[in-house]
């Protein structure tokens, strides 16, 4: 891999962010029509490339050929969802407050709401999405939508697809007559790159998603400037299930067969993976809980993303069943010359409050599971997991006072509360939220998913009294 990985020199990522910051005020003023044409035709560009991008990634990511053809298929329908939202007007809405003559308070101005784009916007790929979270991914797909021009930093775990895709995006902005610059490139596995990039005084806004070091790293970079801008960073997510006695005796096989499945997609790369499962104590729980160590390893997953990821993977194995309030429940031992097992371990809920080295994320298939006396003991161990982008309450059909008090405590401390299914799959839809307080992203009130993400990247701004053609521009 590291004979086709190759750092943009300080020039090159210099020269990037200045023809996007030329292009900003065009784009910035470009109306519905030419944002969306430009998105649709992003994303006829994907699937007209199928073939040679879904083997590039396979080769890249080792994820597999129907993993990856769904992963495209969902990344054109962002950059589509997003052109609809362009078309009916979402980064163009304005709130407007008609004068009343008179002095304040029953008096006032003619107000006008407007939204800015922000200004050219570094994204960072990530590694476990090389399509939907990568080049063409939401995070530059919702900054085209607000009128921002995009500056990608390539994952190093797919260089050739990054260049591929670049290549064909390169065509579309072409093809359409948008800006030259509206989208361009850096490449490097040095922190450096990144660094420089978010450093640059033309760069308004940063898009992030990986790794808790990484984003927090270029968090205080961000945060150092001369002008500090937005951080949007999605920076892991243990994502919690709590399993409630109704949803156990009713449905347990399948919530265990479910469960097994849902950890072990993907090799667990997803960042919504379930991490940790609290359980109430009852007569089906012990049932529950060594059906799912039977399905866990009854599962298969595939080698993971980079020999990187597979260490830091056994790495934090190692660390969670060796500790002493660990019990192991499934069988398998990892082999580092195999592909990984899923991993299932109990610890009990006073030490993983006690312990923040039990709470922290394992990247792959992993969980920690729980069994909770109480439901106040429920309500300390989903507190003390922190952030989180998901939760999943099961069995809370009921609404009586348990219910309530543990859905509660999961809409305290996660973006998405789900009642059924499990957390792996995010839906791209106006109501999507995929965010959540600290450590899961940096601004638990934005979503890096679905159409509402691209109010990232616009700033509102209240015209006064303003002429008449400027708020003809507006409505």
């Amino acid at each position: 891999m590291q004979d086709i990985i190759r750092e943009s020199t300080a020039d090159e990522i210099d020269s990037a962010v200045a023809k996007a910051a030329a292009a900003g005020p065009a784009w910035a003023a470009s109306d519905a029509a030419a944002r969306s044409a430009l998105l649709r035709k992003l994303a006829e560009g994907l699937e007209a490339g199928r073939e040679q991008l879904v083997a590039l990634a396979n080769e890249e990511t080792v994820l597999g050929p129907v993993r990856l053809n769904g992963e495209l298929d969902r990344t054109a329908f962002q950059l589509r969802a997003f052109a609809d939202a362009v078309d009916a007007g979402d980064p163009f809405q304005a709130i407007e407050d008609a004068a009343v003559p008179g002095a304040p308070p029953a008096g006032r101005p003619h107000l006008l709401r407007v939204n800015v784009p922000l200004g050219p916007v570094a994204m960072f790929s990530a590694s476990n999405f090389p399509f939907a979270f990568s080049v063409l991914g939401g995070d530059t797909a919702s900054a085209l939508a607000a009128g921002c021009p995009v500056v990608v930093k390539a994952h190093p775990a797919h260089p050739r697809l990054s260049r591929a895709v670049y290549a064909l995006a390169l065509e579309s902005v072409q093809a359409c007559g948008a800006p030259d610059g509206v989208i361009g490139m850096v490449e490097g596995a040095t922190k450096e790159v990144g660094i420089r990039l978010v450093r640059h005084p033309a760069i308004e806004a940063v898009a992030f998603t990986g790794s808790f070091a990484g984003g927090a790293a270029l968090q205080k970079e961000v945060q150092g400037r001369d002008k500090p801008i937005p951080f949007y960073g999605e920076l892991g997510s243990i994502n919690p299930i709590v399993a409630l006695p109704a949803a156990l005796r009713e449905k347990g096989p399948e919530l265990a067969k479910t469960l097994a499945a849902s950890i072990a997609l993907g090799c667990g790369q997803f960042c919504t993976s379930p991490g940790v499962l609290i359980v109430l104590d009852s007569d089906a729980t012990d049932s529950f809980v060594r059906l799912l160590a039977e399905e866990m390893d009854a599962q298969a997953p595939h080698a993971m993303l980079s020999p990187t990821i597979r260490t830091a993977f056994d790495s934090g194995v190692a660390r969670l069943v060796s500790h002493a309030a660990a019990r192991r429940l499934t069988r398998s031992e990892q082999d580092p010359g195999r592909n990984p097992v899923p991993n299932l371990v109990e610890v009990d809920i006073a030490a993983f409050i006690a312990h923040p080295e039990l709470r922290h994320e394992i990247f792959g298939p992993s969980c920690l599971v729980m069994k909770a006396r109480t439901v106040a003991e429920a309500q300390q161990a989903l507190q003390a997991v922190g952030g989180s982008l998901t939760a999943t309450v099961w069995g809370a059909e009921s609404g009586d006072a348990d219910a309530r008090a543990i859905v509660g405590a999961a809409m305290s401390m996660a973006g998405r509360v789900l009642f059924s299914g499990v957390p792996t799959g995010v839906a791209v839809t106006r109501a999507q939220h995929h965010g959540g307080p600290w450590p899961a992203s940096t601004a638990p009130q934005t979503t890096s998913v679905g159409l509402m993400a691209m109010q990232r990247f616009l700033r509102p701004v209240a015209l006064q009294d303003a002429p008449a053609w400027l708020v003809g521009d507006y409505r």
